[in-house]
């Protein structure tokens, strides 16, 4: 097939959708599929109000639509719902292409957490903007219901696998701290939760890995934190594994991508029972989950290291990514829809 994905978020910025989206496109390839990617990269971009290291693309419909028109591909995914993907789903309206969208994170309730804007307006919008796809893309099975729970059709699993050649447990970062080391790994943003685990109180030391709108004003906030920025690749993984339990107080996250490279590295995750985690996480064999975040981080302490690495080696992004392509199939061939999405479910990563 020859796919054309469109996705607002793209590098610089590190997030799970840009890392599950470079996965995908890598592995569609070696599965024989011609990708192409439309991503701010190729257009003129201003900072994103309150987050300016996401870049987003100014006016480009035009520009988009020549892309399209030019790409003439047999399977179109919008991926995001911003200025680009926007642009793609009208082209996609107006010349009768069929399309499908992936629902990657909660917006309604972000928005929720920066502005009194009632969680009923954002959904109607996004309910509208997904409303035209022949399917829409969640990354697990309860946020496939919280979404048919708010009026939306359409809705397919498209689980999210784990890099082991990156995150293993070998080669942990030496860190000097007290132990035992409680370790949270992606987004310092608000939406993250940060401050319910950094007000703990727990024995040993507390890290944070990861950059961010707030990262300075929690640097402030609580000096006996080692927030260490950004890291990638094998740098990343190193931190991950020198920690004793990894701390995920999100409770907005419609997957947590960072809680099966946490398990990769050897490491259970002690988070919140809810949406992400509660599909991720099995409780008290690779992590707990428990309302009261203290208890849960205590109790992963017992966890056998061994078990979260052989879960996290049996969800391959290969795998995950046959569950794609078979939905980029149902572009053109939507007759047959129905079918495929029963044979996906076998596919499923998870």
């Amino acid at each position: 097939m020859n796919i054309v994905i469109i996705t607002d978020a793209w590098e610089p910025q590190v997030n799970g959708v840009v890392r599950t989206l470079k996965q995908t496109r890598r592995h569609l390839i070696e599965l024989g599929h011609t990708v192409h990617l439309i991503t701010p990269e190729n257009f003129k971009t201003v900072p994103c109000p309150s987050y300016p290291s996401i870049r987003l693309a100014v006016l480009p419909g035009r520009k988009v639509r020549k892309m399209l028109t030019e790409l003439n591909a047999n399977a179109v995914h919008i991926a995001t719902e911003g200025p680009l993907g926007s642009a793609a789903r009208r082209w996609c309206i107006k010349n009768n292409i069929h399309f499908t969208t992936s629902y990657h994170t909660q917006f309604p309730e972000y928005l929720r957490l920066r502005a009194p804007i009632p969680l009923s307006w954002s959904y109607r919008w996004f309910r509208n903007f997904h409303g035209a796809a022949v399917r829409t893309l969640v990354p697990t099975e309860s946020q496939k219901q919280r979404l048919l729970d708010n009026g939306f059709e359409h809705v397919e699993v498209w689980g999210r696998g784990v890099d082991t050649t990156i995150f293993t447990p070998d080669n942990p970062q030496q860190l000097n701290l007290l132990g035992p080391v409680m370790l949270n790994m992606g987004r310092v943003a608000v939406e993250k939760n940060i401050e319910a685990f950094l007000d703990l109180d727990l024995p040993g030391s507390k890290v944070v890995v990861g950059d961010g709108p707030d990262l300075e004003q929690l640097k402030q906030r609580y000096p006996d934190v080692l927030f260490t920025g950004a890291k990638f690749g094998k740098e990343l993984a190193s931190f991950v594994a020198a920690a004793d339990v990894f701390v995920f107080p999100s409770k907005t996250d419609t997957f947590g991508l960072v809680l099966l490279e946490a398990m990769a590295c050897g490491v259970p995750v002690a988070a919140y029972p809810v949406t992400g985690p509660a599909d991720v996480v099995q409780d008290g064999v690779t992590g707990c989950l428990n309302a009261d975040l203290k208890q849960a981080v205590l109790a992963a302490q017992d966890i056998d290291t061994k078990r979260c690495i052989e879960y996290a080696h049996n969800n391959s992004w290969l795998a995950c990514t046959q569950v794609f392509a078979n939905y980029m199939y149902d572009n053109h061939d939507a007759d047959n829809s129905q079918d495929r999405a029963i044979t996906n479910q076998a596919f499923w990563c998870l």
